[in-house]
């Protein structure tokens, strides 16, 4: 039976009220999957009580602020990241020439402008707007949000930010301006995860491209009650150390 929900008005949020639960975000016969609610702030206070209830900020210019919590959650196990043979042969030889460093929030700002910049498939604009990109600037100041950036030769070629609470990251956004960039960063977090034991990287939206580098869907309740144990623990030091790579280099490689 088709739910009732859309016909429902959306919950407003007023800065400071607290988010609904987030079994009450239209379901999959709504319009719009896993929305919860409209309004509210994009302060840091307000974006780290969502992330810790499993709750996510996207909209595009001329909405107002929405909140979506999705099921199922798109989810990438570092363990079953897949470095496919290409890329394995990439990452071995740019490390082998010394051509490779992976760096964490040193350029914080330039790679989220840059995500911010890059086209999507399928989309005509972004969704980190002016509004987005300065309240997530305002998070990693606050050191909840990080960087991890490919530099190849000295210069950024590629690099993804996310958020870090306890033992559970999110990951955000990728950009790329050259082949594998924005991959080999995304090897470098989950290599990242799997020396520090963070079990899950939420990637939020269920995509080919992520399914394709080893991401699975799992379900809402699943996933929150997953992040109310990994918010329990220690949140790690964001360094790298090329040794991190061994976690992935020591698995056999994956076809492509």
């Amino acid at each position: 039976m088709a739910s009732t929900r859309a016909s429902h008005a959306l919950p407003w949020l007023e800065p400071g009220d607290p988010f609904p639960p987030v079994a009450s975000a239209w379901g999959e016969h709504d319009p719009a999957p896993g929305l919860l609610a409209a309004g509210g702030v994009l302060d840091v206070p307000t974006l780290l009580s969502a992330y810790a209830k499993g709750i996510f900020p996207w909209f595009s210019a001329g909405q107002p602020v929405l909140w979506w919590s999705t099921d199922p959650r798109m989810v990438l196990r570092p363990g079953a990241f897949r470095l496919h043979r290409s890329l394995r042969k990439t990452l071995k030889g740019l490390l082998a020439a010394r051509r490779l460093e992976i760096r964490f929030n040193h350029s914080f700002e330039h790679v989220i402008r840059a995500c911010a910049e890059t086209p999507r498939d399928g989309q005509d604009g972004t969704w980190i707007l002016p509004a987005m990109l300065q309240a997530y600037i305002r998070l990693h100041r606050a050191g909840a949000a990080h960087s991890v950036e490919t530099w190849i030769d000295g210069d950024l070629v590629g690099g993804l930010y996310c958020i870090n609470l306890g033992q559970m990251v999110f990951g955000e956004s990728m950009f790329s301006r050259q082949p594998d960039a924005s991959k080999l960063a995304l090897a470098a977090l989950a290599s990242f995860c799997l020396h520090h034991r963070i079990e899950l990287i939420d990637c939020q939206q269920d995509t080919r491209h992520l399914r394709s580098l080893g991401a699975e869907t799992m379900p809402r309740r699943g996933f929150c009650q997953h992040l109310e144990q990994a918010l329990r623990k220690p949140t790690p030091a964001w360094d790298f150390d090329p040794v991190y790579w061994n976690h992935l280099l020591n698995k056999p490689s994956s076809s492509q």
